[in-house]
Parts: structure tokens; sequence; C-alpha cells
């Protein structure tokens, strides 16, 4: 039988599962940190032992002593657990945290994750986006609508034929370079006679 022990000097309750230190900084215990991120108990404690997501405010230091995370912590684990949901394996979310930490990525909350339910990617900006599992190798996407702009663009000053069988002059999109536009009709000439 333990005999229950006085908490930390310095540390004070003010409601129930939320630890204020001395200094003023808030923790919440292993409880709150449960039920505010939806994951068990049991698998707060692994991925603590684990080192996955160590509480920054005070990590349990033997018995009867409590781990306190900060709000930050409860992001990171909240973002583990969305990854699980997605399918990630707990061993490529593991190693997508640690490529961030050694990138000295300490703020998870400004980064956006993506995954396919396989890999972990993160998105840096709408052109920029690295598998975290690859070792940071950088892969891209392409933003339909920026594309679809882009020819729009390209297009208003090139010309543009009827989609009618046989030989026909071109037709002139709007706001074209004429010098093209007798270029293109030279050859439709010379192709049809």
């Amino acid at each position: 039988m333990h005999e229950p022990q006085d908490p930390d000097p310095g540390t004070e309750f003010d409601e129930p599962g939320v630890a204020t230190e001395g200094d003023g900084s808030v923790g919440y215990r292993g409880v709150t940190a449960c039920h505010a991120v939806g994951i068990s108990y049991r698998q707060l404690d692994y991925w603590a032992r684990t080192a996955l997501v160590v509480p920054s405010v005070r990590d349990a230091s033997g018995s009867g002593t409590q781990r306190l995370y900060s709000f930050r912590d409860l992001v990171v684990l909240k973002v583990v657990k969305r990854l699980l949901d997605a399918g990630v394996s707990l061993q490529n979310i593991r190693k997508a945290i640690e490529a961030l930490r050694s990138r000295g990525v300490e703020d998870l909350a400004g980064i956006t994750l993506i995954s396919d339910g396989t890999t972990v990617y993160e998105c840096r900006s709408p052109e920029e986006v690295v598998d975290l599992l690859q070792g940071g190798q950088g892969v891209f996407g392409i933003a339909i609508g920026g594309a679809f702009k882009e020819i729009q663009g390209s297009l208003s000053h090139l010309p543009a034929e009827p989609a009618a069988s046989g030989p026909a002059e071109p037709v002139a999109a709007s706001g074209s370079d004429p010098v093209g536009d007798e270029l293109a009709a030279r050859r439709a000439r010379r192709r049809a006679g």
C-alpha cells in the first residue's frame, strides 16, 4: 500500500485536472489530456514512455507523481490521434514527428500536415509539400485552379482555330497579335494550295 504523497511544493490545483506551477505556467493532468484529445490513458502513457509525446510541463518522476501536459503538448497529441485515425501507422507517425523535431520545428501549431493514409507530408506553402518519411524529400502539388488561370492568360493573346474539320482560316483570339495572325493565314494558304 502506498501512502498519498503531498504535491510538489509550489504546485497549486485551481480546478480538477489543471495544475498551476509556482511560476504561473499551466499544465493538464493525463486524465484531462485524454478527455481533451479523445485517447485512452493507456495510449497517453505509452506515447510518453516511448518519447513520442513527452509532457513539457512536468514528466512523471516515480510513483505518485503526475505528468503535466502543456497546451502545445495537447495539440501534438491531437495531431498524432488524427494521423492514427487517417490510417497512418504509429511507426510512420513517430518518424514524421522526429523529422520535424530534428529540423528544429518546436511549434507544430503553425504546420499543416497532409496524409494519404500511408505517408505524412508537411505543407509549407501552396506550392511546397515535403514528404517527412522520405528524409524531407520535396514533392510538388499542382493547383488546378492556378493552372486554369495561367492557360487562360496565355491563350488570351494567341490564335485559335475552329474545331470544324477541313482547312479554314485561323480564328484570332481577342487582342491577339496581328503579325501572328498573318503568319497563321500564310501557313493555312500554303496547306490549302
